[in-house]
């Protein structure tokens, strides 16, 4: 009988060296696997490393945010994104291009909401508002310029899209046509000054200053009602007042 079985077993063919692989890359931890050990579309990494990032940039903040760090959250070698980024500068530029993108298409869709100038001027700021909350951490980073390489093209098309659209609101409820790579200072003036309430606003807000300011108001009044008397305050008054 241990003849048979010795005869048996010999008879047996090899495990080929890719059932040898897959055996091994299925007994492995799926965070420790290369990214190499499962097969993927051509791009589909770049994306996955950028899914990574942003995780990483909301739940660590932008100092947790490393290349390493990003490789062990999308489970790949630490070598990847460097790879696929150069370096930390081009990840989180390429990070903040997409930020501008889905920031710019939500002002968009709440532009389109609106009747008035003024209507679709109170939704695109509530929109910025509710994007900056959404994605605190992404919000911060497409403001940290010294971090960012802004003449990379997919965040330099993706920022000035992204602030033609709040010049053309601003031209919207001005009525008039402006042209935002040749501004007057008047035309800047307006639009620096409705980009510095909402941003100033929504700092504020993220910060958790603005929970005293409420409590020093009569109940019942909320952020949303705070936003919208400060913007009516602001609508025609010149600049200075």
């Amino acid at each position: 009988m241990a003849r048979i079985s010795k005869e048996n077993k010999a008879s047996r063919p090899a495990p080929t060296r890719a059932r040898r692989a897959a055996r091994v890359a299925a007994d492995r931890p799926a965070a420790r696997r290369r990214a190499s050990d499962a097969p993927y579309h051509h791009g589909d990494l770049h994306e996955a490393l950028l899914k990574a990032a942003e995780l990483v940039l909301e739940r660590d903040g932008l100092a947790g945010l490393t290349l390493r760090a990003v490789a062990r959250e999308a489970g790949v070698s630490h070598a990847a994104p460097t790879h696929h980024f150069g370096d930390l500068t081009g990840l989180v530029s390429e990070l903040a291009a997409i930020g501008f993108r889905q920031f710019n298409e939500a002002m968009i869709a709440a532009g389109a909401s609106g009747a008035t100038p003024n209507e679709k001027g109170l939704a695109r700021a509530k929109a910025y508002i509710a994007y900056a909350q959404a994605h605190p951490g992404m919000y911060g980073l497409m403001f940290r310029t010294e971090r960012l390489d802004m003449k990379r093209p997919s965040l330099h098309e993706a920022a000035n899209a992204s602030f033609a659209g709040l010049a053309g609101s601003i031209g919207e409820s001005r009525h008039e046509q402006i042209h935002e790579r040749a501004l007057s200072l008047d035309q800047a003036a307006a639009i620096v000054r409705a980009w510095s309430l909402v941003h100033g606003f929504t700092m504020l807000l993220l910060d958790g200053r603005l929970t005293d300011v409420l409590n020093r108001m009569p109940p019942g009044n909320t952020v949303e009602m705070l936003l919208e008397a400060m913007l009516r305050g602001s609508v025609n008054k010149p600049p200075g007042c």
